[in-house]
């Protein structure tokens, strides 16, 4: 069914400007604040599509499970990767990926069955490994901060990474489970330049409201780093602008951070070049050659980014790689073997 075409509409305390969000607790002002960061006015449409499962397996990942309730993302950045899988799956890979989102209705009732199974062993479960949880439609929905409950109710834990200040508003549930699991959340901020930021990540929030918003989370005790994805080679790959996404992490509260530079599959390379003509055509020989039939940057392009994180991560006294701190099983109820 076609949404609403999103506008701001009303204004908010300064508070909210700052973070990107509106009252706390009220989801309409929240979802109607965040579009006001999208450079282009844009009809989204929500499919309201049960899913039959809602955990998926992963390999070659620290993680053995990812969960997104949505598929579908309006954050419509130039280098998503997302659209790649759409294409396999034959779904809209084009320009209306970022335009049609699922919306998995009852990704939280078939969660909760799923972690209540008995082969279930509590591994790690990563949100928003594919679509953003926090992307506008979450302020609507609340799919995650759902999902978010039944995690901690079956002592599972979970990782989030987001680009979405929206994640603020589940501070309270955030919190009440990591007293019992491990939890993170990762903001994406790849950059803090103003004009990459708006051509290369059109529909998110400002990098300065993503920052305040893992200053709340900090501040709340819930552990929070920031990943530096993707930089991206001749735009924000120099020393000044990794420094400044590093020492700004420090001074909100992350607890550290990791870097990766952009990779380009089949799909995702055609639309990043396409909006690279664009809006840097200057760049474009140059990635053609750095991706001609290759995924990947060479070594000798992406090792020196990775190293130049790495520098400015140790100057600042933060973890290179983001690890959350071990919880102990024992935390858990003698009888939850009898329960599970």
């Amino acid at each position: 069914m076609p949404g609403p075409r999103w506008q701001r509409t009303g204004d908010l305390p300064d508070s909210a400007g700052k973070l990107g969000l509106g009252h706390a607790g009220n989801a309409t002002a929240l979802v109607s604040y965040e579009h006001t960061f999208y450079t282009d006015h844009m009809r989204v449409e929500y499919r309201m599509e049960p899913c039959k499962s809602a955990l998926n397996p992963v390999r070659g990942m620290p993680f053995r499970w990812s969960l997104n309730p949505y598929m579908g993302c309006v954050h419509r950045c130039t280098f998503c990767y997302v659209p790649n899988f759409e294409r396999r799956a034959d779904r809209p890979s084009d320009e209306r990926y970022g335009r049609s989102i699922r919306v998995k209705t009852n990704v939280a009732d078939v969660l909760a069955r799923e972690l209540a199974r008995r082969s279930w062993v509590r591994d790690e479960v990563a949100i928003g490994t594919a679509t953003d949880p926090y992307q506008p439609a979450e302020g609507r929905f609340r799919l995650t901060r759902a999902c978010i409950v039944e995690l901690e109710k079956a002592w599972t834990p979970f990782s989030i990474i987001t680009r979405g200040p929206l994640a603020v508003r589940d501070i309270d549930v955030l919190l009440e489970a990591s007293k019992r699991v491990e939890v993170s959340v990762t903001f994406s901020i790849p950059t803090l330049d103003e004009r990459v930021w708006r051509t290369t990540e059109p529909g998110t929030a400002p990098p300065s409201s993503r920052l305040e918003a893992v200053r709340r989370i900090a501040s709340a005790g819930v552990d929070v780093g920031v990943g530096l994805a993707p930089i991206l080679p001749g735009l924000s790959d120099r020393r000044e602008q990794l420094d400044a996404v590093v020492h700004a992490a420090k001074a909100a509260g992350a607890r550290g951070v990791w870097a990766a530079p952009v990779h380009l599959r089949p799909a995702v390379r055609e639309h990043f070049l396409a909006a690279l003509a664009r809006d840097w055509p200057e760049h474009v020989t140059r990635y053609e050659e750095l991706f001609a039939e290759r995924a990947y940057l060479p070594s000798a392009i992406a090792a020196p980014i990775r190293e130049r994180v790495r520098v400015a991560a140790r100057a600042t006294q933060l973890s290179e790689r983001y690890r959350r701190t071990e919880r102990a099983r024992e935390r858990e109820p003698a009888q939850l073997s009898l329960v599970v």
